[in-house]
């Protein structure tokens, strides 16, 4: 295991979870994600169920764009989440609304099914926000869940994102989602973001 491999690590409080994050790589991730998009839970929100080597290709492409960085989420150290953290100025979602430069993205997945209607989501949703929150220039990161998707979306409310406008991507509609820093913090002004670790 490289030394460097944990971006941030954090215990959270309300649960008692310790979360943490990684980089994804080619080589270590690429059958745990391929696995992960086959989920039945996974695949109506995010159409990525293809063959090995298609996905492969796929995965590579991602992580050679450099308008996004890839994660994986764990807690109590099983990896358990995907997470793509993007610019929307080189992102498609950058034509959907007035941006700013530094302004973030977020995509995200569960892929074991067994973490599924554990109280995971906000806590998890929470950390990442805050990590990224963590770009002295980022006052905005904006999600676009699929309409559909009602749970996530509420997770996203419950976070401090708001709800903007309903949007129609090349792949889903989605709903264009805000969430601003004062709001964030305003929110979890009593949350200590200050364990989080780098290492």
């Amino acid at each position: 295991m490289r030394r460097s491999w944990i971006q941030l690590r954090l215990i959270d409080e309300e649960t008692g979870y310790e979360i943490s994050f990684r980089r994804v790589e080619l080589e270590d991730d690429l059958d745990r994600l391929h696995h992960w998009h086959h989920q039945a839970h996974v695949i109506p929100f995010w159409k990525q169920n293809f063959p090995l080597p298609k996905y492969k290709e796929h995965l590579y492409k991602l992580l050679c764009d450099r308008h996004q960085s890839l994660y994986i989420g764990y807690v109590n150290g099983e990896p358990m989440s995907y997470w793509e953290c993007y610019w929307p100025t080189e992102d498609i979602i950058g034509n959907y609304y007035q941006h700013e430069d530094a302004d973030q993205g977020i995509h995200l997945l569960f892929g074991p099914a067994k973490f599924l209607g554990k109280g995971l989501a906000l806590p998890l949703v929470r950390a990442m926000t805050a990590f990224m929150f963590q770009h002295e220039g980022t006052n905005k990161i904006v999600a676009e869940p699929d309409i559909r998707n009602g749970k996530m979306i509420h997770i996203f409310k419950k976070c401090g994102f708001e709800p903007q406008k309903e949007i129609v991507l090349p792949d889903k509609q989605g709903l264009l989602m805000f969430c601003e820093r004062s709001t964030f913090f305003r929110r979890w002004k009593d949350v200590n973001f200050i364990q989080q670790l780098h290492v």
